[in-house]
């Protein structure tokens, strides 16, 4: 049986289904943990899978319990509530894409590229792989991960592309990822699938 923690990301108790499970800090180390259950946003997620990249601990089985459905759970195809805390402790875990951008933060639900000044339109190119996304200008670009290969989806204007990357070349656009903006806007952008995917317990 691998040791498994809580990570109690948001202010709530701990959920019924974990109780009695040792509860770590939110920056605490995996340390000897082989399952890390985490119990926040999508957001919370996404911190947790950063820091487990840069410290090369992606042998880490890592379970998401959310309060309600989100981003992440639709694009994983995991529960929310108390089926997400049963399925926590008593799921297996499989490897599934990890998409990070340039600067190593890790997405879990969806990133979007905005403009950076309110009431325009964003305004460049954006490639998925080696097929145009769009250019010249758009409302905004919706990125996802995907819970199979090729790991990535790009959505413009209502057209959906696939594969292992998007870019993104453009005047100035706001990042933001699982719902939190970046800052300052950048000129240039791109989500990729990392060379090795995380433990997700389903």
């Amino acid at each position: 049986m691998v040791d498994t923690a809580v990570l109690l990301l948001d202010d709530r108790r701990v959920p019924r289904g974990l109780r009695g499970l040792p509860v770590l800090d939110a920056d605490a180390a995996p340390g000897h943990y082989g399952r890390l259950i985490v119990v926040g946003s999508d957001a919370d997620l996404a911190a947790v899978l950063t820091r487990l990249l840069r410290a090369d601990r992606l042998d880490v089985e890592v379970a998401f319990v959310s309060r309600r459905r989100s981003p992440a759970t639709r694009a994983y195809r995991v529960p929310a509530g108390r089926r997400a805390a049963r399925r926590a402790r008593r799921g297996a875990a499989r490897r599934v894409p990890l998409i990070r951008d340039e600067t190593g933060y890790v997405v879990v639900g969806a990133a979007e590229w905005r403009p950076a000044e309110d009431g325009e339109l964003l305004r460049g190119e954006a490639v998925v792989d080696d097929a145009v996304l769009f250019d010249g200008d758009v409302a905004a670009v919706r990125v996802e991960p995907t819970v199979t290969l090729p790991g990535v989806r790009a959505r413009a204007s209502g057209r959906w592309m696939a594969g292992r990357a998007a870019q993104l070349g453009t005047t100035g656009a706001v990042v933001i990822r699982d719902g939190v903006p970046a800052e300052p806007p950048v000129r240039r952008s791109t989500f990729y699938r990392h060379t090795e995917g995380w433990l997700l317990v389903r």
